[in-house]
């Protein structure tokens, strides 16, 4: 004989219960929101935790019964896997927006030791400043600037990706941005 359920399944609504059953038909859903929804739909069918897992592909009954207990916390948004652990993000959008703001500025070379910027010199000219960032490394300088559309070209310095100065016939220097550029990226 098996144990009680200790959390039951709560009366689905019909809007949940219409979208559930969408995303478990849903071949373009990721595999994970698949298997959810049609755990909890076997669950709100009157299976028992075990079954709902062996139905959907999964093995633990364990697992369903979290992800019963989940559900009638979040509704459906119980189907979105969490974070999986690690550290916590160390830097925000402040810094995020200090490193670009930083890429951005044209170096000194009197102040800053260089003509143009490399990770390291990025790295030494944000550590040194005072609003800047003591700990930042070489691989979140690099992370930040590939997420804002930077790349590292033949030239061996950061550009970022659709903007370029161009010389003009009159010897001015002009700013062009490509306006297709973010979607050529994606």
């Amino acid at each position: 004989m098996s144990r009680r359920q200790k959390y039951p399944l709560r009366a689905l609504t019909t809007d949940e219960r219409q979208w559930l059953q969408r995303i478990a038909r849903a071949t373009r859903e990721p595999a994970t929101h698949v298997a959810r929804a049609k755990q909890i739909l076997a669950v709100a069918a009157g299976h028992r935790y075990t079954e709902a897992a062996k139905l959907s592909g999964r093995r633990s009954g364990d697992a369903v019964a979290q992800l019963v207990a989940r559900f009638n916390r979040e509704g459906v948004q119980a189907i979105e896997p969490r974070a999986g652990g690690g550290p916590k993000p160390k830097y925000g959008m402040r810094e995020r927006e200090r490193i670009l703001a930083e890429v951005r500025r044209a170096p000194e070379p009197q102040t800053d030791a260089t003509a143009t910027w490399s990770l390291m010199t990025l790295r030494r000219a944000l550590r040194r400043a005072p609003d800047g960032l003591p700990q930042v490394s070489t691989y979140t300088i690099r992370a930040v600037l590939h997420d804002a559309g930077f790349r590292w070209p033949r030239t061996r310095t950061w550009c970022e990706t659709g903007v370029t100065l161009r010389k003009r016939k009159s010897g001015a220097v002009v700013k062009v941005v490509d306006p297709d550029a973010v979607p050529k990226k994606t």
